[in-house]
Parts: structure tokens; sequence; C-alpha cells
């Protein structure tokens, strides 16, 4: 069974394969210091909860923007697995072109991200990923990722209003059933909420502007459902674009396994 890892600087994602199916998911908050054997037994007592074993475990994939996490991500595997991690950007074929001036700055949830929606949607795509960062990426029809944009997360520039200005309290992202707020909070909200709208809507279009040509637009990521509901400038909201680009990278680095 294959254990894929996506790890953001926020949240990491651990994932089971049975050659099939994806048969078991679990999210943890991103502790960089977590040491192989702390992963171990946390992912142990998830395991047993969802009647599966860790010995079952005998291949691992790690895509991580955090560097100091993969050195006891890759001992968890090796260790525990008893199997070499594909670690995205070190040893694996990604199967796509990296279109951009510097490639190996480009971050592994991005290009995950390419590949995995590619296979999924036809054509020249934008990518949505909203997370620490929200980044908006560009996709051409052959599957090469060929750049993007990158804007502070939603939830950064919650806390960055709330931690600079003494009289701004901190509020929960939530979508207002109004623009115009009628008091501090509603007003935080709107701002917040809605301006993200615009700033999504904005970018697609000038994108769009920019490459002459229609494009599909997928949003991932755990903040992403909240914006598909509030705008028609997002095609399709799709949480396995990450998970189903890691599947498909391990399948075309090991052909011989399922």
């Amino acid at each position: 069974m294959l254990l894929a890892i996506e790890q953001g600087n926020t949240n990491s994602l651990f994932a089971v394969h049975d050659g099939e199916n994806w048969i078991a998911q679990w999210r943890s908050a991103t502790e960089p210091n977590r040491t192989a054997d702390e992963y171990a037994v946390w992912l142990h007592q998830l395991l047993s909860m969802a009647g599966l074993e860790l010995r079952l475990l005998d291949a691992c994939i790690i895509s991580s923007v955090v560097p100091q996490s993969i050195f006891n991500l890759r001992n968890l595997s090796r260790r525990y697995l008893h199997a070499e991690p594909l670690v995205i950007g070190e040893n694996v074929d990604l199967g796509i072109p990296i279109r951009v001036g510097k490639p190996a700055e480009v971050g592994a949830d991005r290009v995950v991200n390419a590949l995995g929606a590619h296979i999924a949607y036809p054509g020249p795509l934008i990518i949505i990923d909203s997370g620490t960062a929200t980044t908006i990426d560009v996709v051409a029809a052959d599957g090469g990722f060929e750049g993007g944009a990158i804007a502070p997360g939603i939830h950064l520039s919650v806390e960055a209003l709330h931690n600079a200005a003494a009289k701004l309290p901190r509020v929960a992202l939530r979508k207002p059933q109004r623009v115009v707020g009628n008091d501090t909070v509603s007003a935080m909200q709107s701002g917040v909420f809605w301006g993200y709208i615009g700033l999504i809507e904005g970018m697609i279009e000038r994108i769009k502007a920019e490459r002459n040509e229609e494009m599909t637009v997928v949003a991932t990521g755990g903040i992403a459902s909240l914006f598909y509901d509030a705008t028609e400038s997002i095609h399709h909201f799709d949480p396995d674009v990450t998970i189903r680009g890691l599947l498909e990278i391990y399948r075309r680095n090991n052909s011989s396994r399922p």
C-alpha cells in the first residue's frame, strides 16, 4: 500500500492507497520538528482506528513545502515502511515540462497540482489553491506548468488585520450575505471574503486576457469550497487535485507496481 504525504505550511495530509482506491485520509497541523518516531506512533493509532496496520504500507511519496520536515518524513518511510520514499523535487520524474525561469524554486505542491488537474481536465487550466498562501497557477494544454501568481492566504489576512490594528478583533471566516457590513465584525468579514473573491476574479480575467484563450478554472484547498459557491469564475472545486497528482507521479516512477 502507498502512503502519500502532502505537507503544507499549515496542515499536512496523509493518505493511503491500496492500488485501486484511496482508503484512508487524515489531516494534522504541520509541525516541522516532529520526529519519525512521533509520526509513526500517530500514524499507527490512526491506521488501527481504520482497521489497517502500519506493516501493510510498503511505499511512500512525499510532497512538502517545509524543507526542515523532509528529513523526518524520509526517515519515517525508511524506518517503518522499509521503503525509500519518492520526494518531489529530489528523485522524481514528474513527466511534465516546467516552463519557468528557475524550475527548482517552484513549490512541490504547485507542480503536483498541475499534474493532478491536467489528468482530470482537458485543455489549458488555471488552478487556484487556497492555503497559507493563495496560488493561482497556469497549466498548458499539454500539462506543462507555466508559472502563476502567489498572494497571502485569506487566513493570513484575517490575522494581519487583528494583529496590526489594536481595535480590530479576530473574526471567523465566513461568507457574508451583504457586501456592506453594519458593524466592525461584519465589515471585516466582508472585506476579507469579498476582497478575495475580487482578487480571484480579477486574476482569472487578467490571465485569460494575457494568454488570449479560454481556460478551465479549478479550485482546490480547504477554503476554496467557500470561494466556489461565491463566484461563477471558478468552474470546478476539486479537493483531490493534489493526491491525484501524487498518485500519478508515483505510478509514473513505479510502472511495475499498481
